[in-house]
């Protein structure tokens, strides 16, 4: 009997192998090498994994929230022990963010001082280094130590439950967002143009924000990269992709000037504007940069190369999937309000948009042979206890500290500085059929390891140029392709089934 069950499911693996073969070979592109046909990566905001999956799975479930009560085989993961809860070697121990504090403070996450919150390693300086006093923070700055459990980001908690997270994933360097954006599409940070402008960019790299120079929503001082992109890699194979996001589309072309007005309210009752441009990677590199955020010509060209050179509103990624026509890659951005950044988002917003894309695609009859992998930029500077390796050193006197003044390993000759990293540690899962069913990888990945899976899924090759493609960790200990894991349908209020 087990056998024909082995033979079964091998054979349904093949079919739908061959059933993606001949889908991609009808669209023109390169085959992939896995039976995952289709990629889409939805790039969160801020957020360590302390901070969402500390006490995962055990939840206070107080009365009136939405509960959550683990499976009996549900794996451990690395997170808060009673003595880090109880006795943490910072200034104040980790406390509990309930549901109705789902609006806090923004906390410090720039490169530096990261850096010093992590202490030689000893992990134990957040309050003073990342932690800020001010409106939404709770406790002053001893808020950087809070966390949410399985009653607030109940549904993050319930995918870790039937899916595949992961419990030793990094930053691939300390900083904000672009760097986060940059080495999730490039896994590099050097090559900034201009080399130098204080605080965001030192020796050609950037560490941190400043909004692209190819993008006509961008205000204040911007940067350009040079060098290769992942979109470099998939147009020259032929895969068709695209980056979608929330607040794109201008809310005015008036006189020729291209404004992103649109905006949403956020749970707190605050009016947030949708788009950010130093979240938008691509714009980046006048490669693939859409400068004046021109819509694609029509449905049929999402994903391919027009006058959007696959930069789009979010409206256009489901115009797409609804025409048939899903890209074999997309990265998905929320609008500012759903994609879980402190201070203008929050956990209840985001699960509202992570829940709604994830019903609507597990529909469509391409879920048969999708990935979704839900990552994030960083960590906003939340406290998390597990430092990660440094794999790749620098040692520049004005900007790392991590064991002292301009410290951070020693630099190779030759490697580009101020890329100290892995940074740290944030949430990674994968829900998909071919997920591992409630399991946690404890391999080293970073956000490069997205990057490296979709090279290797379409025979890209390497950006090269000190690319952290080249050394980044697997993501494959996260999928099987014998046997996959069940539809997960749930409430975008409340992330129970």
């Amino acid at each position: 009997m087990r056998l024909l069950i082995n033979r079964t499911m091998i054979v349904l693996t093949l079919e739908i192998m061959l059933i993606g073969t001949l889908a991609a070979t009808a669209a023109g592109q390169t085959q992939a090498t896995m039976p995952i046909q289709h990629v889409v990566v939805i790039f969160q905001e801020n957020v360590s994994f302390d901070h969402y999956f500390g006490t995962y799975p055990n939840a206070l479930n107080p009365a009136g929230e939405p509960a959550f009560k683990a499976a009996a085989t549900t794996p451990s993961v690395n997170g808060l022990s009673d003595a880090l809860l109880t006795n943490n070697p910072n200034l104040a121990n980790p406390s509990r963010l309930d549901r109705s504090q789902a609006i806090t403070c923004d906390q410090d996450h720039d490169y530096t001082a990261e850096q010093k919150a992590f202490d030689h390693g000893l992990m134990d300086r957040f309050v003073q280094e990342t932690g800020v006093a001010g409106p939404g923070c709770k406790s002053g700055k001893s808020t950087v130590m809070d966390y949410y459990d399985g009653n607030t980001v109940t549904a993050l908690w319930n995918y870790a439950q039937h899916f595949a997270m992961s419990d030793n994933s990094y930053g691939s360097t300390f900083g904000p967002s672009t760097p986060g954006a940059l080495n999730l599409i490039a896994g590099q940070t050097h090559g900034a143009q201009p080399a130098s402008a204080a605080g965001a960019v030192s020796q050609g790299t950037i560490i941190g924000d400043l909004d692209p120079s190819y993008d006509a929503c961008s205000t204040g001082t911007t940067v350009a990269m040079t060098g290769k992109n992942v979109g470099d890699l998939l147009n020259a194979k032929g895969v068709t992709w695209g980056w979608f996001q929330g607040g794109f589309t201008p809310s005015s072309t008036a006189g020729g000037k291209v404004v992103c007005g649109s905006s949403h309210v956020n749970v707190g009752g605050a009016t947030v504007t949708d788009y950010s441009a130093h979240h938008e990677p691509f714009q980046y590199y006048q490669s693939t940069a859409n400068p004046n955020h021109l819509p694609p010509t029509s449905v049929a060209m999402v994903g391919k190369t027009d006058q959007a050179k696959h930069q789009y509103d979010l409206s256009s990624f489901w115009a797409a999937v609804n025409a048939g026509r899903m890209p074999a890659v997309s990265f998905l951005k929320a609008a500012k309000y759903q994609d879980g950044h402190a201070g203008y988002s929050d956990p209840l917003d985001e699960q509202h948009f992570l829940v709604d894309t994830l019903n609507r695609l597990q529909k469509r009859p391409e879920w048969a042979h999708t990935a979704v992998i839900i990552a994030y930029d960083d960590s906003d500077g939340w406290y998390d206890h597990q430092m990660g390796p440094i794999v790749s050193p620098s040692s520049d006197p004005t900007n790392d500290a991590l064991a002292g003044t301009g410290l951070c390993g020693t630099t190779k000759a030759g490697a580009y500085q101020d890329r100290c990293g892995l940074g740290p540690r944030l949430p990674l899962m994968v829900i998909s059929p071919y997920a591992r069913t409630n399991f946690v990888d404890h391999s080293i990945t970073s956000q490069t390891s997205i990057l490296r899976f979709i090279e290797d899924n379409w025979n890209l090759g390497r950006i090269g140029d000190q690319s952290f493609d080249a050394t980044a960790g697997t993501l494959n200990n996260l999928f099987t392709f014998s046997h996959g894991a069940d539809k997960l349908f749930l409430d975008p209020v409340t992330g129970e089934l």
